[in-house]
């Protein structure tokens, strides 16, 4: 067995963040499962086995003898926390906000909220920042209504998650970041206790408040707010400075009603922006007629997987918006999937049309190799993105 390259948790390289490292193109290649030392601040530099095709990543993502709980640090409340009855439970208090038939309903209000950061953008003019005006506040707006957050403390809890997902600060940065979003949340869940307000928060108290402590539903607040506005911001300032570098596939997005759906989808393909989270084996497994031990790590590259040459469709590392749409792994797979995907890709197929036809000649203020990511945070993004038109 060759000796374990260092492999960034990320993943991305460095020439072009979008892509994989070479190490996964190459794992990917290779016969025998590969072993590496993942550096992580949460459990200090471990020893994993990393996953990069695409059927074996889906093959690990539902398994389920292997445990995300073993994995990451214990949170009340938090699904990532749970495996097993305990999560299919947990999961099952809150899917009815996060239907597919949830999703369309919020459209009108998800319309609304755009169109305010459309006009926020076009009053600031020229070299506006979208990551400030356009890409941020409407997932944290939309969220906040749909949880019963105030939007006036948003200042605060994006503070505080920008901080407890980037992978740059120390474990003890990110507790103490992780205790004070626990302090905040537990200060709503006690006012939701006595008088239940009319969303996500308030129904999961009516409904399942006693069959549930205030520390988590205070991780399930947590959870979802920093799902619902993080993740998405993210995902749409990346997509749109990805959309920048390809003017012809931006024209379609912006030109193409008929190309919404797909384009969507291949950009959480290319993208795949939450960063790989580790498993641990509850008991000796097999991937691909390989032995993984009891209590080893896997980590399944999500991003490796969805540029897999064995997935469907051809040449995966070129941005196709016409593409007709891919299976991927960008809100994961099996019981683990994310459960507000379909917030997500409402969110999505609002916000990206309706910015490129309110800004048909949009463009980046700075030159596009000179834009900044979020190579080491849980989920990948733009830092800043001033634009003119």
């Amino acid at each position: 067995m060759t000796e374990p390259k260092t492999v960034p948790i990320g993943g991305r390289a460095a020439r072009c963040p979008f892509s994989p490292v070479d190490e996964l193109y190459d794992a990917q290649k290779d016969e025998e499962l590969s072993r590496v030392k993942v550096p992580s601040p949460m459990l200090g530099e471990f020893d994993a086995v990393v996953v990069t095709r695409y059927d074996d990543v889906k093959t690990v993502l539902a398994d389920s003898g292997l445990r995300m709980g073993g994995a990451m640090p214990y949170q009340p409340g938090n699904l990532l926390s749970y495996d097993g009855p305990e999560h299919t439970k947990l999961r099952r208090m809150l899917t009815a906000s996060f239907t597919t038939k949830r999703a369309r309903e919020l459209r009108p209000g998800i319309e609304a909220v755009v169109g305010s950061a459309l006009d926020a953008v076009e009053e600031a003019g020229q070299g506006a920042d979208l990551v400030q005006l356009f890409s941020t506040p409407i997932p944290t707006l939309v969220i906040c209504e749909l949880l019963g957050v105030p939007y006036a403390d948003r200042e605060g809890f994006q503070h505080r998650t920008a901080l407890a997902l980037d992978l740059a600060q120390s474990r003890e940065v990110q507790m103490e970041k992780a205790a004070e979003m626990m302090a905040y949340m537990g200060r709503l869940v006690a006012l939701h206790r006595e008088s239940p307000g009319d969303n996500v928060l308030g129904r999961v108290v009516r409904e399942y408040g006693d069959q549930l402590s205030d520390e988590e539903l205070a991780g399930i607040g947590n959870m979802l707010l920093i799902a619902g506005h993080e993740t998405i911001a993210n995902t749409l300032s990346a997509s749109i400075a990805l959309l920048l570098q390809h003017p012809e596939q931006l024209a379609a997005v912006r030109d193409d009603p008929s190309v919404t759906h797909s384009a969507v989808e291949e950009l959480l393909r290319y993208i795949s922006p939450a960063t790989i989270l580790p498993r641990q084996a509850a008991d000796e497994i097999c991937v691909r007629d390989q032995k993984i031990d009891k209590g080893e790590y896997v980590v399944p590259s999500v991003l490796a997987a969805n540029r897999d040459l064995g997935a469907d469709g051809q040449d995966p590392d070129r941005l196709d918006v016409r593409r007709p749409a891919q299976r991927h792994f960008a809100f994961g797979f099996g019981p683990h999937q994310c459960l507000g995907q379909q917030l997500a890709r409402m969110e999505l197929r609002v916000a990206l049309p309706a910015l490129f036809a309110r800004f048909p000649t949009l463009r980046s203020a700075v030159p596009l190799e000179e834009l900044g990511y979020r190579t080491n945070a849980l989920v990948f993004g733009v830092n800043a993105l001033p634009v003119v038109w």
